[in-house]
């Protein structure tokens, strides 16, 4: 069960950037389409109850920094408004109760996450710098958006995108996590080929 619902959010964020290139390469710039942030937002949920069932905190630290972005984007998009109020109230909550979860049992967290026998601290620091790096992509493009009152997938996100997920796929190859190294596997080409696409949108 664990496997598959990591697999399950992966495949949503893999289904979020193809739709995205696609939709860049017809473009021949860089979109940002709300059916991007939608399964975002889906692939995060699932992502982080997968990161608690297989007790990684590097997990569970990139999607809470990068969850409420989504919601962000949806919300400049005028969609969040659209689904209905009492999924919304749920997709808003679970990330506190479970930060309350974790702050009330914060002895059994941190022996869980950080003193596992078999995951190294060095590990664990290297896959938290991975997943922040990734993550902060998310915070530079709401940064970016912000600014200009609209949502916006800049060249720099692209840029953050690839490095970040070098250091995740380092990672997972260590941990032998499946999930990761698929979920991974399919972004280096749409990173890549989105930050041509943006370069050749600015200089036309």
């Amino acid at each position: 069960m664990m496997y598959v619902i990591g697999f399950l959010a992966q495949l949503f964020f893999s289904a979020r950037i193809i739709v995205q290139w696609i939709l860049s390469e017809r473009s021949k710039r860089i979109v940002s389409p709300t059916i991007f942030w939608i399964l975002s937002l889906i692939g995060s949920y699932l992502l982080f109850i997968y990161g608690w069932m297989r007790n990684d905190f590097s997990i569970i630290f990139g999607q809470l920094i990068s969850y409420y972005i989504y919601i962000w984007n949806l919300n400049a998009k005028g969609k969040w408004k659209n689904i209905f109020w009492c999924i919304r109230f749920i997709l808003l909550i679970t990330p506190f109760i479970v930060i309350g979860i974790m702050i009330e049992n914060a002895q059994d967290f941190v022996r869980h996450f950080f003193q596992q026998k078999n995951i190294p601290v060095w590990l664990i620091i290297m896959g938290s710098a991975g997943q922040l790096i990734f993550t902060l992509r998310f915070v530079y493009q709401w940064f970016f958006s912000f600014k200009r009152h609209e949502s916006i997938l800049p060249v720099g996100f692209w840029l953050i995108s690839l490095f970040g997920s070098g250091i995740i796929v380092a990672y997972a190859l260590i941990r032998l996590d499946p999930v990761l190294i698929f979920g991974q596997s399919i972004g280096f080409i749409a990173y890549s080929r989105n930050i041509i696409i943006g370069y050749k949108s600015n200089r036309a």
